[in-house]
């Protein structure tokens, strides 16, 4: 079993909250994935911040070009490892 991770990044909370809700619908994700803010070093205004969907994908069942399209709904994209 391999430790593989998708990492979205997402423009503002409430994009990060709707994709963490619609993943299980659209690709079956059992486990909840963590949600994280990430602003930039020095940086403490909110509207700077990205925040980061972190799913697990140990099976590797998820194809990393559909969750680029689906962040993508979202004005996101998947973080390439």
């Amino acid at each position: 079993m391999s430790d593989v991770r998708h990492v979205l990044v997402l423009p503002d909370r409430d994009a990060a909250e709707e994709v963490v809700a619609a993943l299980g619908e659209r690709f079956g994700v059992d486990e909840e994935p963590r949600l994280v803010r990430d602003a930039l070093a020095g940086e403490d205004d909110a509207e700077d911040a990205q925040w980061l969907v972190v799913l697990r994908d140990e099976e590797g069942r998820l194809d990393p070009a559909e969750l680029d399209e689906f962040a993508a709904e979202w004005e996101g994209w998947r973080e390439e490892p």
